[in-house]
């Protein structure tokens, strides 16, 4: 038998922790509310792990998992960031409505879902081809690879994205 205890029920352990975690998210987060939910995110991802997990340590366990919940939200913002910077640039003509702003963004934000689970290799060349208009050979001297290797990169993004589509 594993010296590791079975995480005990969703609600003692929300009941024990929740102040806890929240505090040490205000310490590193700028505002209250992202603090909050990135709590909430967590003990959501924690209920639909369903107990499945063996733990020695809540807390640790709970750290590790608002961590990841963390760096999603610090990279959306860095999305929004980008996205508004390129807005700004635009001319008045083509700004977006509400509504449209907020189907763009939820489009960026699957977007980076889904490259995010390609390896970074591959995901550089699928953006430096897609983005940045770069043919397969530009970007094999670019990223220092053969050419077939860029066509491998490229296949598996595209199978990622096809994978993802509606």
């Amino acid at each position: 038998m594993s010296s590791a205890s079975v995480l005990p029920d969703l609600e003692s352990v929300f009941r024990d922790h929740h102040a806890w975690l929240l505090g040490r998210l205000l310490r590193r987060l700028p505002n209250r509310s992202d603090a909050e939910d990135v709590t909430s995110e967590t003990f959501v991802q924690l209920s639909e792990n369903g107990g499945r997990t063996e733990i020695q340590d809540a807390r640790a366990f709970l750290t590790t998992i608002a961590k990841r919940v963390l760096f999603q939200l610090w990279r959306r913002h860095d999305l929004e960031a980008a996205y508004l910077d390129t807005l700004r640039h635009m001319p008045q003509a083509m700004a977006l409505s509400p509504e449209e702003h907020a189907q763009l963004m939820d489009a960026i934000q699957q977007i980076d879902r889904i490259l995010s689970a390609l390896p970074a290799p591959v995901r550089t060349a699928f953006l430096l081809s897609r983005l940045d208009g770069l043919s397969y050979p530009e970007i094999a001297r670019q990223l220092g690879v053969s050419l077939a290797t860029v066509e491998r990169h490229m296949r598996r993004a595209m199978m990622q994205c096809l994978r993802h589509a509606p």
